[in-house]
């Protein structure tokens, strides 16, 4: 019964968004532009060797393929690597290795093949399950229930946020139901129906909306238009819907700061709750302080942990405004720069005003609980307690 009362209204939450989700998906552009690449597998190395390309000497490669898909099937190719063009990294292609390539047919019939990239599905796919195995081996019950929610997340990001962004819904709006959903698919997981998810979820949404506030407010007085990436250019360009590229701009800010929220308030939410526990007559308002000292050790390490997460993505954008020795000042005005500035301050903040949203919302769970009705569910699972 109690896993009944856990799974029925998180199972109707996921079902609903996913529905509205393929719904809107309907609306949205159809059929995506093919890459117009096959897959194909080296056969043999015919020649390799050093290239002269004027400015720089890089290895080459010449090697036979077979195609393994589309209507060239089971054709041979010989294709160049590195003899004509400049390329990324070494020329190492090995016999037996997956590659993708461009397929052409010249005006006189004859059809070539091109070199395009590599196949990394395969050590993609054994780096999945070795992050399978060492959650579950360390986290057990609790690791399965984590990866029931990353797929559930996975899920309502697919079949909900993207397809109702590109069929014209507001991002802003969009991100925060369908991030919503997603958190508190996760907390139930993990910690059941339970006064601690309950809390969490709760703590969560307000948090969520104080940084969609936040995000909007600054983006308005930045005047960031959302167009300081190729991407979003690219996106204006493809996308059959009209897309709201600012409000994208927003939404990114809310899905980038998600994860480490669900994170913040979950832990800061326990502390509460355990320290209840050990005292239990500790009045509410020293509760708060206390908690709150564990809080703030919680920020200073997720706030870094942010700063640095966006820095690292955008580190080859600011080598290159570093290589031109651009002025401090006028990078720092450039919209690519100043979005990212922007996501980690915006996001940064949002994570600061969880902590004591969080913590009081705990505190007073704590101070009522008696008074809570009992279909609530009980104060946390027996797993949970110390």
């Amino acid at each position: 019964m109690k896993i009944l009362r856990a799974a029925l209204p998180l199972a109707i939450a996921v079902i609903v968004t996913l529905a509205i989700g393929s719904a809107l998906t309907r609306q949205a552009p159809t059929e995506p532009p093919s890459t117009g690449l096959s897959r194909a597998r080296v056969i043999e190395i015919l020649e390799q060797g050093t290239a002269d390309l004027g400015d720089r000497l890089q290895p080459y490669q010449i090697f036979q393929i077979e195609i393994e898909e589309g209507p060239y099937a089971g054709s041979r190719f010989v294709v160049e690597h590195g003899r004509r063009q400049v390329t990324i990294g070494d020329a190492d292609v090995r016999p037996g290795e997956q590659v993708l390539v461009a397929i052409s047919a010249a005006p006189d019939g004859r059809v070539e093949a091109f070199f395009a990239d590599f196949v990394r599905i395969g050590p993609l796919a054994a780096l999945l399950l070795l992050f399978v195995a060492a959650i579950l081996i360390v986290s057990r019950g609790k690791g399965l229930r984590a990866l029931v929610g990353i797929l559930i997340s996975l899920a309502i990001i697919g079949g909900f946020i993207l397809p109702a962004i590109l069929a014209g819904g507001d991002p802003v709006l969009v991100s925060i139901l369908g991030g919503f959903v997603l958190m508190a698919s996760t907390f139930y997981l993990i910690h059941g129906w339970t006064l601690k998810a309950h809390t969490a979820a709760l703590a969560t949404l307000a948090a969520m909306a104080l940084t969609g506030v936040l995000a909007a407010v600054s983006v308005n007085a930045a005047r960031l238009t959302g167009m300081g990436s190729e991407e979003a250019l690219f996106l204006t360009q493809f996308a059959g819907a009209e897309i709201d590229v600012r409000g994208l701009l927003l939404a990114s800010i809310l899905v980038g700061a998600l994860g480490v929220l669900d994170d913040l308030t979950i832990n800061q939410i326990s502390a509460v709750f355990e320290l209840r526990q050990a005292k239990p007559d500790l009045p509410s308002r020293s509760l708060y302080r206390r908690a709150m000292v564990i809080g703030q050790d919680h920020i200073a390490a997720t706030v870094n942990t942010l700063v640095l997460a966006y820095v690292g993505a955008s580190l080859p954008l600011l080598l290159l405004f570093n290589l031109f020795q651009e002025p401090l000042l006028a990078a720092l005005n450039r919209a690519a720069i100043a979005e990212e500035i922007l996501r980690t301050l915006v996001g940064s903040i949002g994570l600061v005003a969880a902590v004591p949203i969080a913590t009081a919302l705990a505190a007073a769970v704590q101070r009522y609980r008696g008074h809570l009705p009992g279909w609530l569910g009980p104060e946390m699972l027996d797993v949970d307690r110390g």
